[in-house]
């Protein structure tokens, strides 16, 4: 077996400074959309529908990315286990960054008519195709780059950039629509804005991706040319089941998760005929303190995680997230801002502790020829089952019922299945995660394949 070089310290503080920062661009992009579908764009460019069949179709565009982020991960994924996992991580970056600000300059409903929400979905699209190729890269890098030890901390690096976009999304929404352009201003061109930023922010994040060293685990595939014909056909051949079971452990968490990243809450809580009645500029500072706790969270299960193991740490953030649902919406049914407060706090338990391990434990489940392939399709695929079209089920659920009841246990549900995911895995901390160590990588990594590694990979299945 052979063990990557360890990069320096320095090197290591420098992709995880690299990995924050890039994520955080990303799903800062990602986010303002979904804030904005909560908020606004049911008016702005699905207005003839009506208020209730238009906020449905505002979310459905944030559902109908998510269909396309198996692209993104297929060909970041082909090409990040081919050519490298620092060249799919800038190009990502540059995608969604010229997505999203094409956004801020797009002409709504009343201005271009039927073309103003089909260039919207077409934009969305592309979104979606970048963070499909976005996460995988990142959290390879981040802990391919990382001694046996310290991976789960170092995979919760990248994890951070979902809490951080969040929070930078729902703060300069905050900012415009409580300080810079208040009441029809904001929905005259204050919206804009934070879609603009995204141009000065993928500038930063591209010089600073670039500054980075490549994975040391691809570097020695590279060297020993090592690399998989086509990483795609070879992952659904032998590991379609882990693929599976890796998919429906993150349905939980991101379905939980996109009741507020997806704007789900947003819209529930400002809706002026609902039950709650908060303003805008109420609800975007309290999900910023949401974020505030869940990056605390995530932070610490990824130190929790290097201690006792990532599907522990997993069942703790699973177990935390079904007790919380329920209260979650009591509370924020009393339409007290201060209970509200205390909801989001308690949601980011199990919101944290089920998605800092994330990166560790799928890095150390599949093997390395096949690697950014298996954490991106992963990953994309348990996005489609859990936050995908969560948002615009949920408002259904509550158009339907009246209440939020029945969003509950359809939250319940799903985290029980991703908590019965992750109870078929084995905890693979330590694993040597280089190419020379691939027989093991490929046997054991599901509690019921009793198979060894006793023989080594035939070459021709690389």
């Amino acid at each position: 077996m052979s063990t990557p070089t360890t990069r320096p310290g320095t090197s290591q503080r420098r992709v995880a400074f690299a990995t924050v920062i890039g994520t955080t661009i990303e799903w800062y992009d990602f986010f303002i959309y979904a804030t904005a579908a909560g908020l606004i764009f049911a008016h702005l460019f699905f207005e003839p529908a009506g208020a209730q069949i238009g906020l449905l179709l505002s979310f459905a565009s944030v559902g109908i990315s998510f269909l396309f982020r198996p692209l993104g991960a297929f060909l970041a994924g082909h090409y990040g286990d081919k050519i490298g996992r620092r060249a799919m991580l800038v190009l990502t970056l540059a995608l969604m960054g010229a997505s999203t600000t094409l956004i801020g300059v797009l002409p709504t409903y009343a201005t271009a008519g039927v073309l103003a929400p089909i260039l919207l979905l077409l934009l969305r699209i592309i979104q979606g195709i970048s963070a499909g190729g976005e996460w995988g890269g990142a959290v390879l890098m981040a802990v391919e780059h990382a001694p046996k030890g310290r991976r789960a901390r170092a995979g919760a690096y990248p994890q951070l950039g979902v809490p951080l976009g969040m929070l930078l999304a729902s703060g300069m929404m905050a900012l415009m629509t409580g300080v810079i352009s208040p009441g029809e201003q904001f929905l005259a061109w204050g919206w804009r804005v934070p879609f603009l930023l995204s141009f000065v922010l993928i500038v930063v994040g591209y010089f600073i991706r670039r500054s980075v060293d490549e994975s040391p685990v691809f570097e020695e595939i590279a060297q020993k040319k090592a690399q998989t014909r086509v990483p795609i056909v070879v992952l659904f051949k032998k590991h379609w089941l882990l693929v599976l079971i890796a998919a429906l452990i993150f349905a939980g968490n991101n379905a939980a998760g996109y009741m507020t990243t997806g704007g789900f809450l947003q819209a529930y809580m400002t809706d002026p005929a609902g039950p709650v009645g908060f303003t805008r500029t109420e609800v975007l500072l309290a999900v910023s303190f949401g974020a505030v706790m869940w990056f605390a969270f995530t932070l610490l299960s990824g130190v929790v995680a290097d201690r006792i193991g990532r599907k522990r740490t997993y069942q703790i953030g699973f177990i935390s997230q079904l007790l919380c649902i329920f209260p979650l919406f009591w509370l924020v049914n009393t339409a007290s801002l201060p209970l509200l407060y205390v909801a989001f706090a308690l949601f980011a338990i199990g919101l944290g502790f089920s998605y800092g391990p994330q990166a560790a434990l799928y890095s150390e489940l599949f093997p390395a020829s096949v690697r950014f392939s298996g954490v991106s399709i992963s990953y994309a695929f348990g996005a489609i089952l859990g936050g995908a079209f969560a948002p615009m089920i949920a408002t259904a659920l509550v158009q339907a019922t009246g209440g939020t009841t029945a969003v509950g246990w359809y939250l319940f549900a799903l985290t029980a299945v991703s908590l019965a995911a992750v109870s078929m895995v084995r905890d693979r901390s330590g694993i040597d995660l280089g190419i020379g160590n691939q027989a093991e990588q490929e046997v054991g990594a599901l509690v019921f394949d009793k198979r060894s590694a006793a023989q080594p990979v035939p070459q021709d299945a690389l």
